[in-house]
C-alpha cells in the first residue's frame, strides 16, 4: 500500500512520495505530510548490527513507498559514500554526560549534508518515475548551511539548475565563502538585502505564483525546493535518530527499549520534527528538547501556546537559527489540529496577516513531549569554553545552544535520562565565534584562516576538506538584490 501525502492547507491536494518530492511545496503554499505515520518493522537487535546505509533503507522505505527497493538503495548508496569523512556517517561522542551525534561529516560540514546528499538522487529518480520533461529549478532560501549543502548536492546534476538566496549580512564569513565559491554551470547564488525570513517568504511566494509557473513551463522549467519544506529533505533526517539509538544500544550505553531524550538546536523546526517522526515510528524517545537562540519564537510558543513573529530579529553567533518563521512547525500544527487542513490554513493565514496565531488548550495538551528553552549569546560562549576546558571537546555555536538548553532542562526538572544532542555543524564553520568563546583576547588579532589552524591544533582535529577547499578559492557568485527583486533575478538567470 503506497503512503499518500496531503497538503497541510488543502485536504484535496494529494501526492505520492515521488510527486511530493518533485513539487517541494503544495500548490496552495501548504507542506506535504504523510496521511499516517508508519511503524518501524525491524527489531532493535537487528538494527543495532546495521550500517548507516542499511538503517537508511529500513526507515526510508516506510515513507517513500512508490520507490522500488533498487531505486531507493541506489539513492542511499550514492549519497552516503566517501564524501563523508567517517565510515559511521554520523558518529556519537560521549562528552560531559551527554552523547553528541555528529551530523557534520559530509561535504559541507553541516547536518544539512545528511539529507542534501541524497535529495538530488531522490529528485532525479522521482522525475524519471513521473515522466517529467521540464528541467527542475531548485529554488532555495538559506540561513547559512542549506545553501552550500544544496549547491554541492545539485552542482552539475543533469536536468537541474539551482538558485540559492541568502541574507547578505546574516551568515558567517566561512558560510558565505563556501557558497560564493561554488563551482557548477547550473549553480546561482544571490545575497539579498534583508534577513532569512524575507528570503524564505520571497521563495514561497514564487512557488505559489501561477503566472511565473506558466512562464517557466513555457520555457521548459519547473520549480522544486531543497529546503526542509521538501519531504525529501525531512525523511532522510529521521534516519540518524534511529541509527543513534541503535548504536547506543549496540554499545551497551542503553538497555533495550530504554528511553532517551533528544536535544535539537532549532530554527526552521525540520530537524526536531524528524526526531518527533522517529518517536512516532516507535523509537523510545521521551522528551524532545527544542533549543533556541535569542530569536526565541519557538521557546515562547511552547511556553504560551502563541506563535508570534512580531519581534526584533536578532543576528547571533548561531546564524542558521536566526529565524522567526519556523516553516516546519506547520506540519506539527496540522497534526495537533487533528489533521484539519482548514483549521491549519486559518492559523497560517493569521501568521501572514497579523504575524501571530494562538493554538487551543486541546492542541497544547498534545505538545507534552516537547520542552523549549533558549540560551543567550553570553551563555552560548560560556558553554563552548566550559566544555572545552572540561573535556578538550570543541563544539560549534549551534550545538552550544543545544547544550546550554540541555543543562537548563536538567537543572529545572532533575531528569537524568540519557540524552543525545544533535551536533549540527563543525566548529570550523564558525571558527571566529568558537575561538572568541574559548579565549577572545588570545585569538582576536588572527585572520579567519589562522583561527582555522589554531582550532585544529587545540581540538586535535584535522582541518576538514571543505575548509581547505575555500582557502584560496575564487569568488564566482557576486549577484546581490533587494527582496522585491527576487523574481526578476530568477527570470534573468533563466532567460525568461
Amino acid at each position: 500500500m503506497d503512503l499518500i501525502y496531503t497538503s497541510t492547507r488543502n485536504s484535496d491536494e494529494k501526492a505520492t512520495a515521488s510527486q511530493a518530492i518533485l513539487k517541494g511545496l503544495a500548490g496552495d503554499g501548504g507542506l506535504f505530510v504523510p496521511d499516517s505515520l508508519p511503524k518501524l518493522d525491524v527489531d532493535m537487535d537487528t538494527l543495532a548490527k546495521m550500517s548507516y546505509q542499511e538503517t537508511a533503507y529500513e526507515v526510508m522505505k516506510l515513507f517513500l513507498t512508490d520507490f522500488t527497493e533498487e531505486e531507493l538503495k541506489h539513492c542511499i548508496n550514492s549519497a552516503y559514500d566517501s564524501k563523508f569523512d567517517t565510515e559511521e556517517i554520523a558518529p556519537l561522542v560521549d562528552a560531559d554526560g551527554a552523547y553528541y551525534l555528529e551530523l557534520f561529516h559530509g561535504a559541507t560540514i553541516a547536518f544539512k549534508d545528511m539529507a542534501l546528499s541524497i535529495l538530488p538522487y531522490l529528485m532525479t529518480t522521482a522525475a524519471k518515475k513521473n515522466h517529467v520533461k521540464n528541467e527542475i529549478v531548485i529554488l532555495t532560501a538559506t540561513s547559512g548551511d542549506t545553501g552550500k549543502a544544496a549547491l554541492a548536492g545539485f552542482a552539475d546534476v543533469p536536468g537541474t539548475k539551482i538558485i540559492v538566496f541568502y541574507p547578505k549580512n546574516g551568515v558567517s564569513p566561512i558560510q558565505e565563502k563556501q557558497m560564493v565559491t561554488q563551482k557548477g554551470a547550473n549553480t546561482h547564488v544571490v545575497g539579498i538585502h534583508g534577513n532569512f525570513d524575507q528570503a524564505q517568504t520571497g521563495v514561497k511566494k514564487m512557488f505559489s505564483d501561477k503566472e511565473l509557473a506558466e512562464l517557466m513551463d513555457k520555457a521548459g522549467y519547473q520549480f522544486s525546493s531543497a529546503n526542509s519544506i521538501n519531504i525529501g529533505r525531512l525523511v532522510p533526517q529521521i534516519v540518524y535518530y534511529v541509527y543513534a539509538y541503535a548504536k547506543l544500544y549496540e554499545n551497551g550505553a542503553i538497555a533495550k527499549d530504554e528511553k532517551i531524550n533528544v536535544v535539537v538546536p532549532t530554527g526552521n523546526f525540520g530537524n526536531i520534527l524528524a526526531a518527533f517522526y522517529a518517536k512516532n515510528l516507535g523509537l523510545p524517545i521521551a522528551k524532545l528538547i527544542c533549543a533556541s537562540n535569542e530569536n526565541k519564537v519557538l521557546f515562547d510558543f511552547f511556553s504560551t501556546g502563541t506563535y508570534d513573529r512580531n519581534r526584533e530579529f536578532v543576528l547571533t553567533s548561531s546564524p542558521s537559527m536566526d529565524i522567526l518563521i519556523s516553516s516546519n512547525l506547520e506540519r506539527l500544527i496540522y497534526r495537533i489540529a487533528g489533521n484539519d487542513a482548514e483549521k491549519n490554513a486559518e492559523f497560517m493565514r493569521a501568521l501572514t496577516e497579523e504575524g501571530k496565531y494562538m493554538i487551543t488548550d486541546e492542541m497544547r495538551a498534545q505538545l507534552a513531549d516537547f520542552y523549549g528553552n533558549y540560551t543567550t549569546e553570553e551563555e552560548t560562549a560560556e558553554v563552548i569554553r566550559d566544555l572545552y576546558e572540561k573535556t578538550g571537546y570543541v563544539i560549534d555555536t549551534h550545538t552550544a545552544v543545544a547544550t546550554g538548553v540541555y543543562h537548563k532542562y536538567v537543572k529545572e526538572t532533575g531528569d537524568n535520562t540519557k540524552t543525545v544532542i544533535a551536533s549540527t555543524a563543525s566548529p570550523f564553520k564558525f571558527t571566529r565565534s568558537v575561538m572568541d568563546a574559548i579565549d577572545k583576547e588570545k585569538y582576536d588579532s588572527m585572520t579567519d584562516f589562522e583561527l582555522v589552524d589554531e582550532l585544529s591544533k587545540i581540538a586535535n582535529v584535522t582541518v576538514p576538506q571543505a575548509i581547505e577547499d575555500i582557502r584560496s578559492a575564487e569568488v564566482l557568485h557576486k549577484t546581490e538584490c533587494d527582496v522585491e527583486d527576487m523574481p526578476k533575478t530568477v527570470k534573468a538567470f533563466l532567460n525568461i
